[in-house]
């Protein structure tokens, strides 16, 4: 499974519950499009507004720190709503009432935690890259998700190089077919001169 994790640096926040004001909510934002990341190894990352179009969203849990042993909500049971506007993907996390939930909230409401995080997976051409020689880095366009696993609450950013390392193969593939391509285009520009260099010789006699 090519399961990637992204962590977004907007702050999650608790709020009254709409239909319950004695209830708190999480609420934040999964991903945010035309955003660039931070460096993940030698590129930086955006997400193309159109990325979520057709991605499979049907069955997301909302965890703590990816663990599937803390889950909060999920969206097959109505307790993770996940809805995409202008901005990006925004999450609504109706937590459990579970000593855990109730730690988070917590430490959510000291300040102490405030970073959220989502798992996904992209299709088979969903990203594009580009070299920017002024910033000498490459840029990853994503395009189109395949699947989103989960949203969650962090406490550590997840770009960290063991986290982007399915992104990392993907750019050294892209380089690979970049200097495969170049040396196809050296090699017939060469193949050309040779032949201009045998009809000159054939002219001569």
């Amino acid at each position: 499974m090519n399961k990637e994790t992204r962590t977004l640096t907007m702050p999650i926040e608790l709020r009254a519950s709409e239909n319950d004001e004695n209830k708190q909510v999480i609420v934040g934002y999964a991903l945010k499009f035309n955003s660039k990341s931070e460096n993940l190894g030698g590129f930086v990352e955006v997400i193309d507004p159109s990325a979520l179009n057709g991605a499979d969203m049907s069955d997301v849990r909302g965890l703590f720190n990816h663990d599937p042993n803390m889950v909060l909500a999920r969206s097959k049971s109505g307790t993770l709503t996940l809805e995409v506007d202008e901005f990006g993907l925004k999450y609504i996390i109706d937590p459990p009432d579970t000593s855990f939930a109730r730690d988070l909230a917590f430490s959510m409401g000291r300040g102490d935690i405030d970073q959220s995080s989502f798992g996904f997976s992209i299709t088979g051409d969903g990203d594009e890259w580009e070299y920017d020689e002024q910033n000498d880095i490459y840029l990853r366009t994503i395009k189109r998700f395949d699947k989103i696993f989960d949203v969650s609450v962090v406490t550590y950013p997840a770009y960290q190089a063991s986290e982007s390392t399915i992104a990392q193969r993907s750019l050294e593939d892209h380089k690979k077919a970049q200097e495969d391509l170049r040396k196809a285009q050296a090699q017939k520009e060469a193949r050309a001169l040779r032949q201009k260099q045998i009809e000159i010789e054939l002219e001569l006699f």
